[in-house]
């Protein structure tokens, strides 16, 4: 268990940087494939090309049988199976790490001197003021984070299916107690007989279900995720409200031609006014340029 240490110890940091489901996740791939690959499935395994046995003497026929039976180790292939699966979790966490590195780098500019030609200078460069990490080091999981998380998540969800199907296509979900070989050297069919054939096929449906509750964890929080900016669009399209620039007028408390006539005649008096205050700073500012060229 001590080479999964260090990928423990990575995904351990992503936990603080995903969703609940996302937690959850990380639960299942610590406890039910991690903690089980290497507490019982590589001590069933142990034996399984030594106790591969065939009843033939021919030179090379067994380990050409070992070798067509199972192209590659089940151990191995959930080993490969698991940290393809993390790769783009450990992708996703590389990003969260750059983007709270540079908004760090930004917090620690603004509070020095001269803090507004620093912001301007930061803008100028192209970097914008920290909104998706804290103080605390937590992150916002929204824009670019949002769309790197969903990214990792369609990942994990084709290599899953990806390996799922693999499994399948090599060796099948059931190991028989027999298997019959014919192929060069062997001089006729030989029979081979695995060793502890029923132990390795309930880990083997283990291992399988498993992987779809991690498949069905993934498509879960996508779904989550989606739903939950949903929400937040929707709320925020309530809360956003429209001033109007002129009064609305209703049609049915204007009677007569008479209050018709006095509303447009207030709104045009209001207009000119606007205007004359407008010209009137206009000529002000002209005024004090030209006496400032005459001195």
């Amino acid at each position: 268990m001590g080479e999964w240490d260090f990928l423990g110890r990575l995904l351990d940091r992503v936990q603080t940087h995903s969703t609940v489901v996302g937690k959850i996740w990380l639960t299942v791939l610590f406890v039910f494939r991690i903690l089980v690959l290497g507490a019982g499935a590589e001590r069933v395994w142990g034996d399984e090309q030594s106790d591969f046995i065939c009843n033939t003497e021919q030179p090379g026929c067994e380990n050409v049988c070992y070798d067509h039976a199972f192209p590659i180790s089940h151990i191995r292939f959930w080993v490969l199976q698991i940290i393809s699966v993390s790769t783009p979790t450990l992708a996703y966490l590389g990003h969260v790490v750059h983007v709270i590195h540079v908004e760090k780098k930004v917090r620690k500019m603004m509070k020095k001197e001269h803090q507004n030609e620093q912001i301007s200078l930061f803008l100028k460069k192209g970097y914008k003021f920290p909104k998706y990490s804290r103080d605390n080091g937590k992150v916002n999981i929204r824009g670019r984070l949002l769309r790197s998380y969903i990214l990792s998540l369609l990942c994990k969800i084709l290599l899953e299916v990806g390996f799922i199907l693999g499994q399948y296509y090599l060796y099948g979900f059931t190991l028989q107690a027999q298997y019959v070989c014919a192929r060069f050297p062997c001089p006729h069919k030989v029979d081979c007989f695995l060793s502890r054939p029923t132990e390795k096929s309930i880990f083997i449906w283990f291992m399988l279900v498993v992987a779809c509750v991690s498949l069905l964890l993934n498509v879960i929080e996508i779904l989550y995720l989606c739903v939950k900016k949903i929400n937040e669009c929707l709320s925020r399209r309530k809360d956003y409200t429209i001033a109007s620039v002129t009064p609305v007028v209703n049609r049915k408390e204007i009677k007569n031609t008479d209050q018709i006539q006095n509303w447009v005649n207030c709104e045009l008096q209001r207009r000119e006014l606007g205007n004359e205050a407008t010209k009137s700073v206009v000529s002000e500012d002209h005024s004090a340029d030209m006496q400032e060229v005459h001195i």
